[in-house]
C-alpha cells in the first residue's frame, strides 16, 4: 500500500556481469594477498628459525626458557632436553619450550661477576 517495489539496477558506468563481479572482487583478493606478505609469511620465517635453533641445540648451550629460567645443557634427547639451573639441580624441559639459545662465546655484560 504505502511502498513501492525497488528494484536493484547497476550503477551507472559499472559492467554487468562477469566482469563486474571480478571487479568487485578485488579489493578482497588484494587483502588477502596483503595479509599473506605482511603476517603469515613473516610467521613462517620465524617458525622455521626457531625450529632450526631447536634442533641444533647441543650440551653446553646456555638457553632460556619463556618464564625467564636461564639454564645449561647438560642433556639433550629427541624432544626434551636436560636443563641444569643451578649446581646439582637439573629439571627436564621440552624443545619447543626453548626460546633462546645462547652460545657458549656469548660475552657476560660489565657489571655481572663471571661464573
Amino acid at each position: 500500500m504505502f511502498a513501492t517495489p525497488a528494484y536493484a539496477q547497476t550503477a551507472a558506468g559499472a559492467p554487468a556481469g562477469p566482469e563486474g563481479f571480478l571487479i568487485q572482487m578485488l579489493p578482497l583478493i588484494g587483502l588477502v594477498v596483503l595479509f599473506y606478505f605482511l603476517l603469515i609469511r613473516p610467521q613462517q620465517r620465524r617458525m622455521k628459525q626457531h625450529q632450526a635453533m631447536i634442533a641444533a641445540v647441543k650440551r653446553g648451550d646456555t638457553v632460556v626458557l619463556p618464564s625467564g629460567v636461564i639454564g645449561k645443557v647438560v642433556r639433550v634427547e629427541d624432544k626434551e632436553v636436560g636443563l641444569e639451573i643451578s649446581t646439582g639441580v637439573t629439571v627436564k624441559v621440552v624443545k619447543g619450550m626453548i626460546s633462546e639459545v645462547r652460545t657458549r662465546g656469548e660475552p657476560a655484560a660489565a657489571n655481572d661477576p663471571k661464573s
